[in-house]
């Protein structure tokens, strides 16, 4: 049995800095998985002993909810305001939609069937944002790359397994290690900082609906506002909100400039993440395979 950590020199479970990629072995390590369901991505070597006992192992900075449930939280500053201003821009944008355009307009279909629309999209956008910055990423257990364990594993002579200095765990085929949580992560795409966390196996399909009601919103409100200024050029711009016309076309301008960010980011982020599960594929990986 042989263990290598990402430098290719056998070791257990020392202490050392993280340099260089990872050699590549791709056969050797599905060969690993098959034989060894533990090793595998959607087992959890930490989590799958301590459950009898009824205790969840989190990352670093998960913060415990108590009982078997674990909320996953990063305790990142550049990411805590990140994600705090994606909350605030959302919650501007409904009010600006609802306050400044939907409640002064006359029409009352117009304005119940708009603004639900965009009220309910908004609510999902906001809890898939919640769901992907509170939820494991794919986190692998730390510590699990000692003697021990590899020698309760039972693997074939010549078989290598790879290890991460920095987390000390064995790192299944395509985990990646993010500096930021501090953790290796099963399938990492990236980190991103507007949902405080990785995304990665298992919260990739919330980010991909965040992105998604992300774009829809700023379409819609996008739409709205293109509406609203041709309504009111029509009028005076006095009956056609319940604002003075200079706070309104400020307020109107800025939601403008921030749905066109908003959507462009985000249209261009859901199509690559389309394309990357269609083709099982990360950014990441693709970045290691070139």
């Amino acid at each position: 049995m042989l263990v290598q950590d990402v430098n290719n020199t056998p070791c257990f479970c020392e202490e050392r800095t993280y340099s260089g990629r990872m050699q590549s072995s791709n056969h050797r390590l599905r060969d690993m998985d098959q034989h060894h369901p533990l090793l595998s991505a959607g087992a959890d070597v930490e989590t799958g002993s301590l459950a009898a006992a009824g205790v969840m192992v989190g990352g670093p900075h998960a913060c415990h909810a108590g009982g078997n449930r674990t909320l996953w939280f990063i305790q990142d500053s550049c990411g805590m305001v990140c994600a705090g201003m994606t909350w605030f821009l959302v919650l501007y944008a409904e009010f600006v939609v609802n306050f400044v355009m939907l409640l002064p307009s006359k029409n009352f279909w117009y304005s119940l069937l708009n603004g639900a629309t965009f009220n309910s999209l908004a609510v999902l956008a906001l809890a898939s944002h919640l769901r992907t910055m509170l939820s494991d990423p794919g986190a692998v257990p730390k510590g699990n790359a000692t003697k021990e364990y590899m020698e309760s594993l039972q693997l074939k002579p010549g078989e290598v397994i790879y290890k991460c200095p920095k987390c000390c765990s064995i790192k299944p085929e395509r985990a990646h290690h993010c500096s930021i949580c501090k953790r290796c992560i099963r399938k990492m795409d990236h980190h991103c900082p507007w949902v405080n966390n990785c995304v990665g196996e298992k919260n990739q399909r919330f980010f991909v609906l965040f992105t998604m009601y992300i774009s829809l919103i700023s379409a819609h409100a996008l739409g709205l506002s293109g509406m609203h200024f041709f309504t009111c050029i029509k009028v005076q711009w006095n009956e056609c909100s319940d604002f003075s016309p200079g706070v309104s076309v400020l307020l109107l301008i800025f939601l403008c400039l921030e749905a066109i960010l908003f959507l462009t980011f985000t249209a261009v982020m859901f199509g690559t993440q389309l394309h990357s599960i269609c083709n099982d594929e990360t950014v990441l990986f693709l970045e290691n395979v070139l």
